[in-house]
């Protein structure tokens, strides 16, 4: 059972009510995580992956990938939601542009660490760093792709798209080692789960 879940199911309230407003802030803190970077070697990082894969972990796999489907409707609507927006281009635009297979991908990493999560995945250290490479890794999937059919297959397209990554994705598969089990260590202590 997700973090999301045993919240409200613990409150009596579940549904609409608490879903909206969760799917909301959920898109709302991709919106956050896009424009902001943190310094990072060999590229600058932004946390949209650790917060797409933590929609899944915490809200679970239906409501976590509709955050991040709404973020990208967000987008596509033309709102100036993406890394780089507006100086990079908006809407579908941007979204038909070499980054917009990763797009793709935060919807199927929320979708798996949701998955993963519901099987208690965030609930230790160890399995949730699984869940989170697990979850990181599909990302790549369409990304990949996508860049490939977008800048030619010829292009050094692991060296554009993943090589420079790695390191990032796994300091936040850490992070999220870290959060996620203290989160339900500090539920467990209050009764909640």
């Amino acid at each position: 059972m997700t973090l999301y879940n045993t919240l409200a199911l613990r409150s009596g309230r579940r549904g609409v009510a608490t879903d909206v407003p969760a799917v909301l802030a959920g898109s709302l803190l991709l919106v956050l995580s896009a424009k902001f970077q943190v310094p990072f070697f060999p590229v600058p990082m932004s946390m949209q992956t650790f917060v797409a894969i933590g929609l899944g972990l915490a809200l679970g796999p239906v409501r976590g990938t509709l955050a991040v489907a709404l973020y990208l409707a967000q987008g596509a609507a033309g709102f100036p939601v993406f890394a780089g927006t507006p100086e990079r281009g908006l809407g579908l635009a941007y979204m038909m542009g070499p980054t917009g297979g990763f797009l793709v991908g935060f919807v199927l990493a929320a979708l798996v660490a949701g998955w993963l999560a519901g099987r208690g995945f965030d609930r230790r250290p160890a399995t949730a760093m699984v869940a989170a490479l697990l979850a990181g890794a599909v990302i790549y999937v369409p990304g990949l792709l996508w860049l490939g059919a977008v800048i030619g297959w010829e292009k050094p397209v692991l060296a554009l798209g993943l090589y420079p990554f790695i390191p990032g994705d796994i300091a936040k598969a850490l992070l999220a080692a870290i959060v996620f089990p203290a989160a339900w260590k500090w539920l467990s202590a209050r009764g909640v789960n």
